[in-house]
């Protein structure tokens, strides 16, 4: 593929307007302008083309924008109206089925979807928009689709619990494309708004080092953080002479286990494994550790490769067998969990 063909990113939005989303609508409209907004300042930064598809659904499935440029894109709050069911497979299927038709000349094509439901399938079976049917034929459908899907093919869902999350799974989507949000409240909604963000920039960034497409948007385990996409992400290791690993023997505070070592504290010099889920402020830098050699990679890049936007986001750590996370601590009292280890730089 020569270097001067476009990367043109295909964005949708496929939004539960079932009638137990109604006490939220609003939000939604704010939170979809919201991420629309957000691509559209992301798609100029990184000179992507982005073009937004928005599908609704309830007792059927309904496409109100399609391939839209993100620059010329209105507001949602006419669009989006709740009441129904919720036709979650057909939705899916649509969705994916009539994307597939765009077409894909002159360009590195990537496709992003997200789809928000609020509970769990109920109506695809009666639905005109999904073949007929058995819901487990329905079921059968979407995962096919998935599997074959091309490698410039991303389908996340968010879904309100641990039931929807394993209905999801047994549909096909990829375990790490799957995140749970509150949808009891507005603050769970920002919430998920918030982390279709991530998903979306580390999507962005993905893109610009020939990253196509994605299994683990809502990752940082082994499908996110990995030789390859360390590599992809451009990111060197730091020469060893820079840093030091010191193993945390006790739960203590971060400067007091940096004196107690032999060392002096400077304030941003010490990273603390990442060990539970928290939140993580904008001008925090990360580190990623290769377990089998030590060796530590860092950079701005490091905070593209786990997809953290530059505002404040919780960020979880997932299982991974070959690369650790660090946190840049900045405060002095920080306290670090025993049997974890603390990365020094000098």
């Amino acid at each position: 593929m020569s270097g001067a063909q476009n990367y043109i990113n295909h964005v949708a939005l496929v939004l539960d307007a079932s009638s137990s989303m109604s006490h939220l609508s609003r939000k939604v409209v704010e939170v979809a302008d919201q991420q629309i907004a957000y691509l559209a300042r992301r798609s100029g930064e990184l000179d992507q083309e982005t073009r937004v598809t928005v599908y609704v659904f309830a007792d059927k499935v309904e496409c109100v924008i399609y391939d839209k440029d993100v620059l010329r894109m209105p507001s949602l709050k006419q669009l989006y109206r709740a009441g129904g069911m919720t036709a979650l497979l057909a939705a899916s299927l649509k969705s994916q089925r009539e994307l597939a038709q765009t077409a894909q000349l002159y360009g590195d094509h990537s496709f992003l979807t997200f789809v928000l439901t609020d509970g769990q399938e109920n109506a695809s079976h009666r639905c005109p928009d999904a073949p007929s049917g058995k819901p487990r034929d329905l079921v059968k459908a979407v995962s096919e689709m998935i599997a074959a899907q091309e490698d410039n093919w991303t389908l996340a869902v968010l879904v309100p619990d641990q039931m929807g999350k394993r209905e999801a799974m047994n549909c096909g989507f990829p375990k790490e494309n799957i995140a749970i949000w509150d949808a009891t409240s507005t603050q769970g909604l920002e919430e998920a708004g918030q982390v279709i963000r991530e998903a979306t920039e580390k999507f962005m960034v993905g893109r610009t080092k020939g990253i196509r497409g994605s299994r683990a948007v809502f990752s940082t385990g082994a499908e996110a953080v990995n030789k390859d996409t360390i590599e992809a992400a451009g990111l060197t290791p730091v020469d060893p002479s820079e840093y030091q690993l010191l193993p945390v023997a006790r739960d203590v505070a971060i400067r007091e286990w940096v004196v107690e070592s032999g060392h002096t504290y400077r304030t941003g010099c010490a990273f603390y494994q990442l060990s539970k889920p928290e939140k993580i402020q904008a001008r925090k830098r990360i580190a990623v550790l290769e377990k089998t050699t030590d060796r530590v990679y860092t950079g701005p890049q490091a905070r593209a490769l786990l997809g953290l936007p530059d505002v404040e986001t919780r960020v979880r750590p997932d299982h991974n067998d070959e690369f650790t996370i660090f946190v840049q601590s900045t405060s002095v009292n920080r306290k670090l969990v025993s049997q974890t280890r603390l990365l020094l730089m000098n």
